[in-house]
C-alpha cells in the first residue's frame, strides 16, 4: 500500500466515524411539509406615513412574534425575508384561521370622545367585505374620508360621532384579561396606561365629565380596528375638568373569555408598525409528511440496491466495492445535512433520493477509462490502468459536478420555499459524491488492485476487459456522423412537437404560479368527482376545479378563498363524504404569483447564462453555443411532454427542471471533454471522426450512469405518490432526452459551427518533464511498481 492510498483510507475512515456519531446522535430538521403544520408567508405594505422597510419589518416581525408566543404554539419560526417579508412557520397548526386573524389585525386602539348621536345611518358593507378576513387583502382597516369625524355604531348598535382619536394603543403599559363575579360584570380586560398617555386619559375624562349624566358626550369611546368595543359613561362623581385620577381604565362588554383574551393580547403585542398583507399560506396534514418519509425512504432503498447491483454486474469487484462507497456517500450526505442544520424539505428529499443515483457517475467515468487503458495496453498492471483512469477522468469529473452546483446554485437563490431545500441537498450530494468516488471508492480499489489474485484474474476485477456495450460499438464502429444534418432535423422535429403541445393544449400552470387556492382533502366515505363538483356547486363555490388527488382524495383549487370559506367549502364536502380531513393547504396571493412566475423565467434565463459563461470559459466557444443550445432543446421537450400530458407545472417542476439543465449539460461536457483530448492528440485528423470516436467511447459512461438514475426516479415515480410523482416524470424524460441530446444535437451543431469557425485545433496538453504526449497522463506519477526501463 502507498502512502497515498493510506491517507485515503485513514480519511475516509475517520470520515465515516464522524459521520455515524452524528447520525445516530442527532435528528434532521424537519420542514412543515414532512413533520406538518402551517407556513404563512406576509408581506409588509407601505403606509402614508411609514415605509415598509427592513427597520420597520423587524419591528413589526417582533410584535409577531409576542403575539404567536401567547397563541401556545409549540417551537414556531419567524424569519424576515429580503426587506418587507416575514415567514411564519406553525408547526402542527392544521387550522391556520385563528393565528392568520391574531397575526394579521393592526391591532390599532383608539380612545375617542363622544360628540353625541349620529345624524343618518351609515352605509352598511356588505357581509364577508372586511379586508381583514380577505387573503391577499391587507389586514388594515378601512379609513373614511375624514379623519376628524368619526361615525360608528356603539355596541347597542346606536350610531355614535366620535371626534378625533387622543390616545392610541401605544400609550397602553399592560393589557390583562380578568373575571369579575360581583356585579355581574364578567370578563374585562384591564388597561395599564404609561405616563404621558394616563395624563392624556385623565384631560380626556375631565372634558367628557363637563356634560350631564345620560348625555351621550359624556362617554368615552374605545375603537379598535374601526369598531367600538366599549363606550362607558364617566362616573358622575368626576368633576368637570377634574378626570379620573386613576392612570388605569377597564374595557368593559359582552366578552366570553376567549374574546377577552384574545383582546388582551392583540393589545400587549401593540399595534403592528405598518400592515401586513398574507400573500402565501400553505397548510400541511402529518399523515401527507409520514407518507412522503417512508415513501423516499422506500425508493431510496429499492433505488440504492438496483444502482449497486447494476454496477456490480457490470464492474465486478470494483463495481462492488464501488457500490460499498455508495452506502458511504448515503452516510456522509445524511449527517452533513444533519450536522449543519439544514431544514429537509419535501423537495429536499427528493433531491437526497435522487443524489444517490447520480453519486455513481464519478465510479463510471473513473472505471471505463481504466477499462480502454488495460485494452489500449493489455500488458500494463492494473494498478497502473486504475491510476490513470483517475488522472484522465479527472477534468470530465470536475466539469460534469461544478456544472451540478451550479444547478443547485440557481435553485438555493432563485427557488422559494421548499425549493431552497432541493438545492441545498444537490450541492451537499454532489461534494459527498466526490469525496466518496475519489477518497473512499479508490482507496477501496487501490487496495483491491495490490492483490495479485484481482490482479491475475482479470474477469474478477471488472475493467481488465472491456465492457459488453463497448464491444459492440467497437465491432461494429458505426459512422454516426457522416450526414449531422440529419440528427438536428430530427431534433427539430422533437421540438416543434413540444411546441405545439405547449401551443394546442397549454401549460397548466399551478396555483403557486397564479395565485389562488389549493386544498386536498380526505373523506371517509368514497365521493366522486362529479358529485363533490355538484355538492360545491350547490353551496356557492361555482367556480372550484375539483380533480382526484392519492388514494381517492379530492383536490379543489379555487381562485380567491379566506379561511372561512375553506371552512365552509369543507363542511359541504363532508356532508356527501363524511369526516372531512384537511391533507394539503396551498393559498398564494396574486401578486405572489406574479412574482413567483417572473422569477421562475429569470431562473431559467440565468441557468442559461451561467452554464454558457462556465462552457464557454473551460470550451471552445463552439462546443459552449451546441451545449446549451441541446439544454434548451431538453427544457423545451420536458415542458411539452407535460403540457401534453396535462401535467401540473409548478416549483417543484421548475427544481426538476433545472436538474435536467444540469444533467444535461453534463452529458455534453462529458462528450467534448473527450473530443477536445482526441482532437489535442490529433490535430490533423477530420472533426466528425473524431467526434465519432468520442461519442463511441463516452456512450458507455453516458449509459451505465443514466440507469443508475433511471432506477432511483422509477422507484421515485411508483412509490412516491403525487407529491413527488410529477418530480420524478420530470426528471425521468429529462434525462432520457438528456442522454440523446448530448449525442445528437450538441455534436452536431457543435460540427456544423467548426466548419466555419476559424479557431485552429486545441494544442495537446504537455506533461511535466520530457517524453512523448502519449504518457502524459500517467508520466506525472509513476506507478509504484514500474522502475521507468523502457526498450
Amino acid at each position: 500500500m502507498t502512502r497515498a492510498t493510506a491517507v485515503r483510507a485513514v480519511l475516509a475512515v475517520a470520515v465515516l466515524l464522524v459521520s455515524v456519531y452524528i447520525s445516530l446522535t442527532m435528528s434532521p430538521r424537519l420542514g412543515l411539509d414532512l413533520q406538518g403544520g402551517t407556513r404563512i408567508v406576509l408581506q409588509a405594505r407601505d403606509t402614508a406615513t411609514v415605509e415598509a422597510d427592513r427597520e420597520t419589518t423587524d419591528r413589526t416581525l417582533e410584535v409577531l412574534r409576542q403575539r404567536i408566543d401567547s397563541l401556545g404554539v409549540s417551537e414556531p419560526t419567524l424569519t424576515r425575508s429580503g426587506e418587507d417579508r416575514i415567514i411564519v412557520e406553525l408547526p402542527d397548526v392544521q387550522d391556520p384561521r385563528q393565528a392568520a386573524e391574531v397575526i394579521g389585525r393592526t391591532a390599532q386602539l383608539t380612545f375617542h370622545p363622544v360628540q353625541g348621536p349620529a345624524a343618518e345611518e351609515p352605509e352598511k358593507k356588505p357581509s364577508g367585505s372586511d379586508p381583514a378576513a380577505e387573503p391577499g387583502s391587507p389586514a388594515e382597516p378601512g379609513s373614511t374620508p375624514d379623519p376628524d369625524r368619526l361615525t360608528l355604531p356603539d355596541e347597542q348598535g346606536r350610531v355614535l360621532d366620535l371626534g378625533p382619536s387622543r390616545l392610541s394603543g401605544a400609550g397602553v403599559e399592560d393589557a390583562t384579561a380578568g373575571f369579575e363575579a360581583q356585579g355581574g360584570a364578567g370578563w374585562s380586560v384591564s388597561l395599564e396606561f404609561r405616563k404621558d398617555a394616563g395624563q392624556e386619559w385623565k384631560k380626556l375624562t375631565g372634558e367628557a365629565a363637563c356634560h350631564p349624566a345620560g348625555d351621550d358626550r359624556r362617554r368615552v369611546a374605545i375603537v379598535l380596528d374601526q369598531k367600538v368595543i366599549s363606550s362607558p359613561q364617566v362616573d358622575p362623581s368626576v368633576g368637570c375638568g377634574a378626570g379620573l385620577p386613576s392612570g388605569a381604565t377597564q374595557i368593559t362588554g359582552s366578552f366570553s373569555a376567549d374574546e377577552a383574551r384574545d383582546l388582551a393580547l392583540l393589545i400587549k403585542g401593540g399595534a403592528l408598525p405598518v400592515p401586513v398583507e398574507i400573500v402565501e399560506q400553505r397548510t400541511v396534514g402529518p399523515t401527507l409528511g409520514a407518507a412522503a418519509i417512508d415513501a423516499s425512504a422506500q425508493a431510496a432503498l429499492i433505488g440504492a440496491a438496483a444502482t449497486a447491483l447494476f454496477i456490480t454486474i457490470v464492474y465486478r469487484l470494483f463495481g462492488a466495492l464501488a457500490a460499498v462507497a455508495l452506502g458511504a456517500y448515503g452516510v456522509i450526505s445524511y449527517a452533513a445535512l444533519v450536522a449543519l442544520g439544514v431544514t429537509l424539505t419535501l423537495p429536499g428529499l427528493a433531491g437526497f433520493v435522487l443524489a444517490i443515483g447520480m453519486a455513481v457517475d464519478a465510479n463510471v467515468l473513473v472505471f471505463e477509462r481504466a477499462r480502454e487503458e488495460c485494452a489500449d495496453r493489455p500488458k500494463r498492471s492494473l494498478r497502473s490502468a486504475l491510476t490513470t483512469g483517475f488522472q484522465k477522468a479527472w477534468s470530465a469529473v470536475a466539469d460534469s459536478n461544478a456544472t451540478t452546483l451550479i444547478a443547485a446554485g440557481l435553485l438555493f437563490f432563485l427557488g422559494s420555499g421548499p425549493v431552497k431545500g432541493f438545492g441545498v441537498t444537490l450541492a451537499i450530494g454532489v461534494i459527498a459524491s466526490m469525496f466518496s468516488a475519489l477518497v473512499i471508492a479508490r482507496a477501496l480499489t487501490e487496495i483491491a488492485a495490490n492483490s495479485r489474485f484481482v490482479s491475475d484474474y482479470r474477469n474478477v476485477n471488472g475493467i481488465a476487459r472491456p465492457g459488453a456495450v463497448r464491444t459492440w460499438l467497437t465491432r461494429k464502429d458505426p459512422q454516426i456522423f457522416r450526414k449531422p444534418v440529419r440528427w438536428l432535423i430530427v431534433s427539430a422535429a422533437l421540438v416543434a412537437v413540444a411546441v405545439a403541445g405547449i401551443v394546442v393544449r397549454g401549460v397548466d400552470l399551478g396555483v403557486e404560479f397564479t395565485g389562488g387556492r389549493l386544498v386536498e382533502y380526505s373523506t371517509s366515505r368514497p365521493v366522486d368527482v362529479e358529485t363533490a363538483r355538484d355538492t360545491l356547486a350547490a353551496a356557492g363555490f361555482g367556480d372550484a376545479e375539483v380533480t382526484t388527488a392519492g388514494d381517492g382524495d379530492l383536490s379543489v383549487r379555487t381562485g380567491k378563498l379566506d379561511n372561512d370559506g375553506e371552512h365552509a367549502l369543507r363542511a359541504a364536502l363532508a356532508e356527501e363524504g363524511g369526516e372531512t380531513t384537511k391533507v394539503r393547504d396551498e393559498l398564494i396571493g396574486p401578486s405572489l404569483g406574479d412574482e413567483l412566475r417572473r422569477n421562475a423565467l429569470i431562473a431559467l434565463g440565468v441557468a442559461v447564462a451561467v452554464q454558457l459563461a462556465y462552457l464557454a470559459v473551460r470550451f471552445r466557444w463552439t462546443f459552449a453555443v451546441s451545449s446549451v443550445a441541446a439544454m434548451v432543446h431538453d427544457v423545451i421537450l420536458v415542458v411539452g411532454a407535460f403540457a401534453w400530458l396535462g401535467r401540473p407545472v409548478d416549483g417543484i417542476f421548475l427544481a426538476a427542471l433545472l436538474t435536467v439543465i444540469g444533467y444535461s449539460v453534463n452529458d455534453s461536457v462529458v462528450v467534448f471533454d473527450r473530443v477536445r483530448e482526441l482532437w489535442g492528440a490529433n490535430r490533423r485528423t477530420p472533426l466528425d471522426t473524431i467526434a465519432r470516436r468520442a461519442v463511441l467511447q463516452t456512450v458507455p459512461r453516458t449509459v451505465n450512469t443514466g440507469m443508475g438514475a433511471l432506477f432511483i426516479l422509477a422507484a421515485l415515480a411508483v412509490l412516491g405518490g403525487d407529491s413527488l410523482a410529477d418530480f420524478a416524470l420530470a426528471l425521468l424524460i429529462g434525462i432520457v432526452v438528456g442522454t440523446w441530446s448530448s449525442v445528437f444535437t450538441a455534436v452536431p451543431g457543435a460540427l456544423l459551427l467548426e466548419r466555419n469557425a476559424k479557431t485552429p485545433p486545441p494544442v495537446p496538453g504537455k506533461r511535466k518533464g520530457k517524453g512523448s504526449t502519449r504518457g502524459r497522463a500517467g508520466a506525472s506519477r509513476r506507478d509504484p511498481l514500474d522502475n521507468g526501463a523502457r526498450v
